[in-house]
C-alpha cells in the first residue's frame, strides 16, 4: 500500500497546474477524469472501502450494494477548484487514518466478508488489497498510460455498464459554461 501510494503521489505532484486539469481526449469512464478528479475519486473510494471493511468487521454477514462512508471535503465535482497539493495532503491524512484502522484489526477480522453487487463476496483482506491496486490503476491514468490493473467486477457488472458517459456529460457542462459566459 505504501509503495503504490508513494508512486501515485509522486506522479500527481510532478504535474504542472495545466496537466492536473487536462481532460484526456477520446477516453472513457474514469480515464476521462482530470488528475485532480482522479485523486478526489481515490479519496472518496478509500473512505468507502474502509466503511465497507468496518461493516464486515462489525456486521453479521453483511450484504450491501454500496457502502457510502463519510463524505470527503473535496468530492470529484469540486476537485477543479482545488490544487493538487490540497488533495494530496488530504490523501495523506486519509491513508494515515486507514492505516490506524488496519492496525486495530485482529487476525480473524481479515477473514470477515461483505458482499456487494459489483464485486461479490470479498474478505476484509481482499478489500484492503484493492487499495494498492486502485492507486496503481489511477497513477497510470494520471501519467497517461493504460493501467495494467482492471477491477474484477462481477459477471455482467462492468465499469462502463454502470457509469454514464462522463465524456459527454463533461462536454455538455463545458458548453453550458461557455454559453453562459458569452451571455
Amino acid at each position: 500500500m505504501a509503495g503504490e501510494r508513494a508512486t501515485l503521489l509522486a506522479t500527481a505532484t510532478s504535474l504542472s497546474a495545466a496537466a492536473a486539469d487536462h481532460v484526456p481526449e477520446d477516453a472513457e469512464g474514469e480515464e476521462q477524469w482530470t488528475a485532480k478528479e482522479q485523486l478526489s475519486h481515490l479519496w472518496e473510494m478509500e473512505r468507502r472501502y474502509i466503511a465497507t471493511c468496518r461493516l464486515a468487521v462489525e456486521g453479521d454477514e453483511p450484504n450491501e450494494d454500496w457502502v457510502a462512508g463519510e463524505a470527503v471535503d473535496i468530492p470529484i465535482e469540486k476537485a477543479p477548484q482545488h490544487t493538487v497539493a490540497e488533495i494530496v495532503n488530504a490523501l495523506v491524512d486519509e491513508r494515515e487514518a486507514s492505516v490506524r484502522f488496519i492496525h486495530k484489526l485482529t487476525l480473524p477480522d481479515f477473514h470477515r466478508t461483505v458482499s456487494t453487487s459489483a464485486f461479490g463476496e470479498l474478505t476484509v483482506m481482499q478489500w484492503l488489497r484493492s487499495f494498492y491496486r486502485h492507486d496503481r490503476q489511477h497513477a497510470a491514468q494520471i501519467a497517461g498510460r493504460e493501467s495494467d490493473y482492471k477491477p474484477n467486477f462481477q459477471p455482467g457488472v462492468g465499469e462502463r455498464d454502470r457509469e454514464p458517459n462522463q465524456r459527454r456529460a463533461r462536454i455538455e457542462k463545458l458548453e453550458a459554461r461557455r454559453a453562459a459566459a458569452e451571455q
